[in-house]
């Protein structure tokens, strides 16, 4: 590249040195800065030069401090996420069940580039990816997308389903799926589809388990149960995102799971006193072995009052896991 053509980009090169390598705790002096254009660009100028090109950025809005003194220098203040904003995103990424290993390193490397150098390090450091429980579908991004699309344009969809056999080899089922897709939603650390299909009718699929996702030339089928704020409604009803009847369940938890219910229904749940050591509730929650597990789970601390129903299906869910024990 011609000097000339490489002075019209010396600001941009300023900029990008001050973004990967300049911390509050460590200016770039101006100095640093000529050396850095000279060496890597052949790019020849006088500290006047640098300093216009600093101030030009500055009214351009970047947030560029000067520091006075002899150890003084430039840094940017403020990015487009903070150390603590990208460690967040950055956890929240590793721990995605439905990212693969490969797009997770992806997206965290992309997330390092918004910070400088040094703290990309610290951020990578200890990082742990391998033998994390990742998806193995490299598609779900287009997936994704395809069925933003398909929202969007108010269109129905196609796609084939399958489901793991015990060599960890996928095994499709044998038709082609069609659905109105309406939203989607994180749970369980998996991703879902929320649809309407005409033979299930409003349903879920695993998205990480969708492939050779189309538009169809159909129109999405209406479904109020899908549409607006039902669209939210209908999605925290759903325990684990696992199917069953939407039912009012009344629960009687020990003080000591008010945490363990907060948790898994939100702050608004109204937690009502049941004596000195026990507290009542009611929510709606699809009904499925999922949800009887989870009451189970807690042992005598937890019990379900109502419906009677509900309470003889997780009777007779713990009588027919101990006798699979032998148990009686």
């Amino acid at each position: 590249m011609p000097k000339s053509d490489n002075q019209k980009l010396k600001i941009l090169y300023i900029l990008d040195y001050l973004e990967k390598n300049s911390h509050a705790d460590k200016p770039v002096r101006a100095s640093e800065l000529i050396h850095m254009l000279e060496h890597r660009y052949g790019i020849l100028c006088e500290r006047k030069t640098v300093y216009s090109d600093i101030a030009a950025l500055q009214d351009y809005g970047v947030d560029i401090i000067s520091v006075p003194g002899k150890n003084g220098g430039y840094y940017i203040a403020s990015r487009n996420f903070e150390l603590p904003e990208l460690k967040l995103l950055i956890d929240a990424v590793l721990s995605s069940r439905y990212l693969t290993e490969k797009k997770s390193r992806e997206l965290i490397e992309k997330l390092c580039r918004e910070c400088n150098e040094e703290d990309s390090r610290l951020l990578k450091r200890n990082m742990l990816v391998e033998r994390r429980v990742k998806s193995m579908n490299e598609t779900i991004y287009y997936n994704v997308d395809a069925i933003q699309e398909a929202i969007t344009q108010n269109r129905q969809i196609t796609f084939r389903y399958f489901d793991w056999d015990l060599k960890g080899q996928r095994s499709f089922r044998e038709r082609e799926y069609l659905a109105s897709p309406y939203g989607l939603c994180q749970s369980n650390e998996n991703c879902y589809l929320l649809a309407w299909s005409e033979r299930h009718g409003v349903t879920s699929y695993r998205v990480d388990r969708m492939l050779d996702i189309k538009l169809a030339a159909e129109t999405r089928v209406p479904c109020p149960e899908l549409t607006g704020k039902a669209l939210t409604d209908h999605a925290s009803r759903l325990f684990q995102m696992y199917s069953g009847e939407a039912k009012d369940v009344k629960l009687r938890f020990h003080l000591s799971l008010t945490n363990a219910v907060i948790d898994r229904f939100g702050p608004d749940t109204m937690l009502i006193p049941d004596g000195d050591e026990h507290f009542n509730f009611t929510v709606r929650v699809a009904v499925s072995p999922m949800f009887l597990s989870w009451v189970i789970g807690f042992g005598t601390k937890a019990k379900i009052l109502y419906p009677a129903a509900v309470a003889e299906e997780c009777v007779k869910l713990c009588r027919e896991v101990m006798q699979q024990y032998g148990q009686d």
